[in-house]
This record gives structure tokens, sequence and C-alpha cells, in this order.
């Protein structure tokens, strides 16, 4: 969850005055508080969802008078500006603590009545841009080259002025296996990111993290129905697809004779998608030359094994907005007779006063998880 304080967690689930601000800044900027054009939002969302390659999208409505871009250098002109969003709460004091909602690349602005009626804009997170600069060579990182500086290498020459924070050591990793890129920038990080258990995406100030998956049995906040509760709405299903309760990880190289590997699985009796139970095995796979050895085969498999586990009933809820909540974050949601902990996977937080927060999570147990292989 993103930092706020205790009263803003108090506050957001009452009555309160919400603000919001929408500003064109210029690439390259991070923080929670840039400089930039201040835009007036009629309506719109962020959409973040924890499950794909770019986190966090934007799509919102401006007013338009005098802002349609004609020349390149424009402020929404789609080359390059962006746009941060921040939302939060005016209190009877006057004053204001704001959430910010991260940088979104301008993609896309689209008028339906010209010359001056409103803009919708469309834009995406940094990751976009990874995702973009695909490169017109292959380039080799070879043996001796940490992790650290490989992934500084690829992100920076899209991003100059890039952070990038590592939550612990693993960007001193040393490569003991020469690594070829060929086009995918994105791929090559993401295998990369991935093969050594981490996860990695772009945040609310701009910076590039790289972390293990965040512990998801302890709520962040509670999500609960009926007087002085946030829960407007639910829905939920139980089903098997997408379920894993098994990784297998194995190691690719042609320098190798014995491939590392590992098979992580659910070794909890009590979980539903217990490997020996009723549920059944029913394994993932996981390939990558960027595995050397079992010891890291073995916190790979943990690690992914860990990001999926969970009871296959999945929960849609809409509530009042909390725009410090974000995907992985788990929550306590309670209704007439039941009180679960789900992980959110996707969330989105409106940009106006009127509008739900929805979000898709899966129930979380505890786990135990057994390396068998």
């Amino acid at each position: 969850m993103r930092p706020v304080s205790a009263e803003f967690l108090r506050t957001v689930c009452g009555s309160h005055r919400m603000v919001m601000e929408a500003r064109v800044v210029a690439p390259g900027q991070t923080g929670v508080a840039p400089d930039g054009l201040l835009l007036d939002v009629q309506d719109g969302d962020v959409q973040l969802d924890g499950t794909a390659d770019v986190r966090s999208t934007l799509d919102m409505t401006v007013v338009g008078a005098g802002l349609w871009p004609t020349r390149p250098s424009d402020p929404l002109a789609p080359y390059g500006n962006e746009i941060h969003i921040r939302r939060g709460i005016r209190y009877s004091a006057g004053r204001t603590e704001w959430v910010s909602l991260g940088y979104h690349r301008i993609d896309t602005p689209a008028q339906d009545q010209v010359p001056d009626g409103p803009i919708r804009i469309s834009g995406q997170d940094r990751m976009a841009g990874i995702k973009d600069s695909r490169l017109v060579a292959a380039r080799q990182y070879r043996v001796g080259s940490t992790v650290g500086a490989v992934v500084e290498h690829l992100v920076r020459e899209v991003y100059p002025s890039a952070v990038i924070e590592w939550d612990d050591d693993t960007s001193g990793t040393v490569l003991r296996r020469s690594l070829m890129v060929e086009q995918d920038r994105y791929e090559f990080l993401h295998e990369l990111v991935t093969a050594h258990a981490k996860i990695w995406y772009w945040d609310h100030r701009g910076h590039l993290v790289i972390k293990s998956p965040p512990p998801s049995t302890a709520p962040v906040v509670t999500v609960a129905h009926g007087p002085g509760g946030v829960l407007v709405r639910l829905a939920r299903e139980l089903s098997r697809e997408g379920v894993y309760n098994g990784i297998v990880v194995t190691g690719e190289g042609a320098d190798t004779v014995i491939p590392a590997r590992a098979v992580a699985v659910d070794n909890d009796p009590s979980s539903p998608t217990w490997w020996y139970g009723p549920f059944g095995p029913v394994p993932d796979f996981y390939a990558s030359p960027f595995i050397v050895d079992d010891g890291q085969a073995r916190a790979a498999a943990s690690a992914m094994l860990a990001a999926r586990l969970g009871t296959p009933y999945n929960v849609d809820f809409s509530m009042v907005p909390n725009p410090a909540l974000e995907p992985w974050d788990p929550v306590r949601v309670t209704f007439p007779g039941r009180s679960e902990v789900h992980v959110i996977e996707r969330l989105t937080v409106p940009l106006t006063a009127s509008g739900e927060m929805t979000a898709t999570s899966r129930e979380q147990t505890l786990i135990n998880i057994g390396v068998i292989g």
C-alpha cells in the first residue's frame, strides 16, 4: 500500500472532501508532486493490474478549450510528455493529504467536438516505453557483468535519469553465463528479473521497483459491509481456471550437461489446492537461460508459486475509493457471515468524487511451499 497517515485511512472510510489533480509534465520527472500544466479533469480513472506487463493505465477526459495539440511541442501532443495524477483528502482545517497515482505517457488524445470540446486522453506507465524500445541489433552481456549493471544499461537507454530501486543485493549478482538479447528489451529484462525471484514495475513515484513478491497474509485494510463500512457491491466466483499448485523451473543453456531444476508445490494439507489432495497436481512450467544452478531454480520456483497460490475463489467488489491501495495488497473483506482475506490483483481508481473504486481479487490462504525436486 502506498504510504498514507493513519488519519487518512480513518477519514477515507467516512464522509470526506475528495480532491484530485492532473498535470502534464515533461518526461523523466520523479516524485509525488512534479511541476507541470494543471488540467481541468471532467471524468476518468486509473487502472492498476498486477498481472499485466504495463501495470498502470490512464483514461480520462479534460476540458479541451485551447488544448488540442497542433504542434509537436504542445502539452498534449503524444511525443513524450507524461501526465501525473494524484488524488487526496482535504481535511476540515484546510490541509490536503495527497496520494500519487503515478506517471502516464500520453498515448492518444481524441476530441469528438472540434474545436473546443472535451479531450479524451489515454496513457500508460513507463513500462510501455521499455516494451516499445526494441533493439535494432543483438547485444551480448558477458560472464562477469552484474545483474544490476545489465538492468541499468537497458533501462537507461530508454530513460536516462531512471531511478532503479532493488530491495536487496540481487543487483550485485554476477552473471555466470553469457546472455544474448536480440530484439525484445522488455522480455529479456522480464525474464532476468523473474529468474532472480523478483517482480518489477514503475511505481507511483516514477521509480522502477525490483523486489521480492510481497507477503500476502497480513491485511492492510478492511473492506467491510454495513454501517461504517466501505463495501458497496460484491460478486464472487469459484473457478479452477488459471490456478496452479506447483511450478517446475529449469535452466536452459548449451553450456550445461544437466540443467538446473526445481519443483515447488503447495505442501499444506489444509490447503484446498494441496498438491497431494483431491484438487490434484496442476503444475505450471518455466524455463530460462538465466537459471544457472539448482539453488536459483528453487528460489525462483518458490517465489513464482507464492505469487500464484490461493483458493480458486475470485471476488469482484466495489468500494468507497482508497487511492492508497495497489495490486498485491492483501485486504480483509467482510460481509454478513463471512470474513475473508483476499489479495488484490486489479483495481480501478476513479478520478471523480462520485465514482466507485472496483477491484478483482483472489482469496489468500496460509500456504506452505515445499520443494520436491
